[in-house]
């Protein structure tokens, strides 16, 4: 066997699993599965596996849309089309909680423990761009690859934040139609894919875990509307962090139900005989056999748990038992925070900065450079953020409409989608669709508003093959010779000489990378560093 299990977790396997213990222990010999999801907001998962650049093509993941395997050979990550954001490399078995999230255009969605961003990535391409997405991590550094994830993706309607999750309630309790919660766990699943995580396994005994989940479990029950779900996964065999969480959470919470997840794929079902709960009724026990455990030896992917718990429709009446009066999350206010608490509000939104994480400042900084206004506009020399970027808009993407309302923090302008509640007090990574940054009274757009964009939308745009060097040049951050057949001008554009000045949006096979400046016969590249493919 490759991988060198603990000796206490594998006795403890083989008391659960009984039979299947031995099938499960040679599983820990065989290869492990590689997976990627295709991002459907740029393209069609069926007709990029057809058209696939990968020399052994794409598998699909059964359980999962637009989920594919690869082989290991096929090295994504070092594709252009990675870089473009045409595909998520994710786990197999980890799409399965966000496919089983059941998100529909139109819902507003937490994902609490959202860092790296797969599934928040996922959940995005399902809202399709309508409706709200609400990313959250209470690790700092973690957001930082998080909100990446999102800006490589092309997510336009979501918000990123770095919070514990009883900061968040109060803001939203009862908010969303669906929360998921991929809590912190031991990871026992993922010792094949990592071994690293057996040293963490050793380090932290199964309290340190199961009393985080609690805590972070309780507080995501309390944000999910009346008639929402809630999906709650783990990575981890250990009943305790899986059946036991669940069990005791139905007794909290009267209000909550399993919704009982169909045996396809290969998964099988929850164990209520592993349930060492006391004073648990056992209705609340046995209803666990309707949440599932995806094994390594029964599916191609690594070790899961996931769980799905509705809240009945009729559930306001716990809001308040809770302490909080749902008629401040799920009326009219929750969903337009300016019709709700005027132009205060707006004001002190704009005022709040926000972390620019291409540049690397922290969250704060970039309010402190001026003094707010209520119309958008800061002391000092720079011009309104707002009106810069219409300026910007209005040259370069003349029929395009971001979504949502406009919002500045500081020198930064976002799309904010619809409903977002008043943030002040919580600390925002993003506060939405990062468009980009007003500098001495010029807009510089940001890597996250050329992702964001179809090649279509900008009225000049330089175009590249995946296959073609200076696709790599460009990835990589250099300047290139501008040559004239690569420049698409839009009608309307096309007396624009094509050495003169300006931003060009650079695409890949017909996807944007970033952005270019022309300037005397050159591209100049615009990637930000940490962008850059090293």
């Amino acid at each position: 066997m490759s991988v060198r299990l603990p000796e206490s977790f594998v006795n403890r396997m083989r008391t659960l699993l009984g039979d299947e213990f031995e099938a499960w222990l040679a599983s820990y010999a065989a290869p492990r599965r590689y997976g990627l999801r295709v991002n459907t907001l740029k393209t069609d998962g069926e007709s990029y596996r057809m058209s696939s650049p990968f020399r052994e093509g794409l598998r699909p993941v059964p359980w999962a849309e637009a989920g594919y395997y690869y082989a290991e050979e096929d090295r994504p990550g070092k594709h252009p089309h990675y870089h473009a954001g045409l595909y998520y490399i994710q786990e197999p078995s980890a799409m399965a909680p966000a496919e089983l999230l059941d998100v529909r255009p139109g819902h507003r969605v937490l994902d609490l423990c959202a860092a790296p961003g797969g599934k928040s990535t996922q959940i995005a391409a399902k809202l399709k761009g309508s409706g709200l997405l609400v990313a959250n991590d209470n690790a700092r550094e973690r957001t930082k690859a998080l909100a990446r994830n999102l800006e490589l993706a092309g997510v336009r309607n979501a918000v990123v934040l770095n919070e514990e999750p009883e900061r968040l309630t109060p803001v939203f309790r009862g908010f969303f139609d669906r929360v998921l919660v991929d809590a912190p766990c031991s990871g026992e699943g993922m010792f094949r894919k990592d071994e690293s995580m057996i040293a963490d396994w050793l380090r932290h005994p199964a309290g340190h875990w199961t009393a985080m989940q609690r805590k972070v479990l309780r507080r995501a029950a309390e944000m999910v509307a009346p008639g929402g779900l809630l999906v709650y996964s783990t990575c981890t065999f250990s009943p305790e962090e899986n059946e036991e969480r669940i069990a005791e959470l139905l007794a909290e919470r009267p209000d909550f139900e399993v919704v009982p997840i169909a045996l396809a794929h290969g998964w099988a079902p929850g164990r209520p005989d592993w349930v060492r709960l006391e004073g648990v009724d056992r209705r609340h026990v046995e209803a666990v056999a309707g949440t599932v455990r995806l094994w390594p030896h029964r599916v191609e992917g690594e070790g899961h748990y996931a769980a799905v718990l509705r809240r009945a429709s009729g559930a306001a009446r716990a809001d308040a038992d809770a302490g909080g009066d749902p008629r401040e999350s799920v009326g009219a206010g929750a969903r337009d925070p300016d019709a709700a608490h005027g132009g205060a509000a707006r004001d002190r939104l704009r005022a709040r900065a926000s972390a620019d994480a291409d540049r690397g400042r922290d969250a704060g900084k970039a309010g402190k450079r001026g003094k707010a206004r209520g119309n958008g506009a800061f002391g000092g020399r720079d011009a309104d953020p707002l009106e810069a970027w219409r300026a910007f808009r209005a040259e370069l993407l003349p029929e395009f409409e971001p979504p949502g309302r406009l919002v500045a923090a500081g020198e930064l302008v976002y799309a904010q989608p619809e409903g977002v509640p008043d943030l002040s007090g919580l600390s925002v990574v993003r506060h939405g669709w990062l468009l980009g940054e007003a500098r001495r009274g010029r807009f510089a757009p940001s890597q996250a508003l050329a992702m964001g964009l179809a090649a279509e939308e900008a009225a000049r745009r330089v175009d590249y093959g995946a296959d073609e060097p200076e696709a790599l040049k460009f990835l990589k951050g250099e300047t290139l010779p501008l040559e004239p057949r690569r420049l698409t001008l839009r009608p309307g554009a096309e007396g624009r000489p094509p050495d003169a000045a300006g931003y060009a949006l650079v695409c890949v096979d017909g996807f944007p990378v970033g952005w270019g400046k022309l300037r005397d016969g050159l591209l100049i590249n615009e990637r930000p560093p940490g962008w850059r493919w090293m």
